[in-house]
């Protein structure tokens, strides 16, 4: 492979959405570098509430591939996938005698790349 070759890549953001990182990264791990029809099998069978987001975002990245690198959709696979904590809402719960403790409710910036394999 040339050094100076270009890898197609498409990858679709999905910001602030409101669900913990954590929970996010075990399905992350899930897909990772699996091919895109796999990915999607597995995000639709697992009861997760983060595969719904994650899922949305795949199907995006797919349409991404085709629409704007004209890639084959049958041969791409999950290249990369992360995602980072978003803003922290914090909310405040009353508690006995007078108290209160903190809420955070964390959201999430998620994001999928895809490429094609060679």
């Amino acid at each position: 492979m040339e050094a100076n070759a270009q890898v197609k890549e498409a990858r679709a953001h999905l910001k602030y959405a409101r669900i913990s990182p954590r929970k996010v990264k075990i399905v992350l791990d899930l897909i990772r570098n699996q091919d895109t029809d796999k990915a999607m099998a597995i995000l639709k069978n697992i009861p997760n509430s983060a595969a719904e987001y994650l899922l949305k975002l795949l199907k995006s990245a797919v349409a991404n591939a085709e629409h704007n690198f004209e890639m084959d959709a049958k041969n791409l696979y999950v290249a990369e996938c992360w995602v980072c904590p978003g803003p922290t809402l914090k909310r405040l719960m009353p508690r006995a005698r007078g108290s209160a403790d903190r809420i955070l409710k964390r959201t999430s910036h998620m994001t999928i790349v895809v490429r094609e394999k060679n």
